[in-house]
């Protein structure tokens, strides 16, 4: 798989965590008849940081994957282009 391909798949996973932990708090919090941000958020810690953390380590990962293809396509066209213009040099410099 291209390192493209799987850096949009974690960003995408990333996003569907992060929407799991609001989710989840939402359905916990199904049954109750009034609602207020103080009885969300508790609901929010009863599900815990392990959604939020999984999601930002997705979204570090998708973003440091993105970044290397981009840059390892940058790269290996420099590489090739200094390698084509040091043997176009060597083969001036041997006439």
């Amino acid at each position: 798989m291209q390192r493209r391909t799987v850096g949009v798949i974690l960003l995408c996973i990333s996003a569907f965590l992060y929407g799991v932990r609001y989710l989840s708090a939402a359905i916990f919090g199904s049954g109750v008849s009034s609602w207020d941000s103080q009885l969300f958020n508790a609901m929010l810690e009863y599900v815990g940081d392990g959604p939020l953390i999984m999601s930002w380590i997705a979204l570090i990962a998708g973003i440091g994957y993105l970044f290397f293809a981009e840059f390892e396509t940058f790269l290996v066209k420099n590489v090739k282009e200094i390698k084509e213009n040091w043997n176009a040099s060597d083969s001036q410099n041997d006439k």
